[in-house]
């Protein structure tokens, strides 16, 4: 598949992803407000203010990431995907093969 596709492809996975996620944390926020729920002294699982901490650590990735598809998305539209940021050289279509959301090349990322 080409990179274009692939990064709609990506979008459309982190939105779901995002919806869910998003429906984990209303699931335990209203968890949390239920008075009687003491998960800090269960000896057994995850508490629920850890499962938050994991749920809102997933959605602030998933949130960056679908940014990252969403500004090379806009550089398809500008004419500029593609392109190294810092260098202005092609990007190696092996690299955006594997991260088509990349901005720069080999060369300029390892030295970042």
């Amino acid at each position: 598949m080409d990179p274009v596709g692939r990064l709609r492809e990506r979008r459309a996975e982190l939105e779901s992803l995002l919806a869910r996620l998003d429906d984990d944390d209303a699931d335990l926020r209203n968890d949390r407000a239920d008075a009687n729920a003491d998960d800090e002294h269960d000896p057994e699982g995850s508490t629920l203010s850890g499962e938050w901490q994991r749920v809102e650590a997933l959605r602030i990735s998933t949130r960056d990431e679908l940014a990252q598809v969403a500004t090379a998305l806009s550089r398809v539209d500008a004419g500029t995907y593609g392109v190294c940021e810092r260098c202005g050289t092609p990007i190696p279509d092996a690299r955006l093969e594997v991260r088509p959301q990349a901005t720069t090349c080999v060369a300029c990322a390892s030295v970042a």
